[in-house]
């Protein structure tokens, strides 16, 4: 099963959005949903903080502010078939 990982910070609206999203593919392909505040670490947040929220599937980026539902739908049934 693959794990995805947000990096992001309480009260960010666009991380909030990115968390609904994942959660609408994940209830249609499971994945393991890691939640990552970047301001518990200074240099998540000197790396992340402009670009948040931060995506990666399985340790690779894929998506910087918004996410693809299409594309990481299409990535985690990829994976999963390998």
């Amino acid at each position: 099963m693959s794990t995805v990982t947000l990096y992001g910070r309480p009260g960010c609206h666009l991380c909030e959005e990115a968390l609904e999203a994942l959660q609408r593919v994940r209830s249609r392909t499971p994945f393991t949903l890691e939640q990552v505040n970047i301001e518990t670490d200074d240099t998540l947040h000197k790396r992340y903080l402009e670009r948040i929220p931060v995506i990666y599937v399985d340790g690779e980026h894929l998506f910087d502010y918004e996410v693809d539902e299409h594309a990481l739908q299409q990535r985690l049934v990829y994976r999963g078939g390998r």
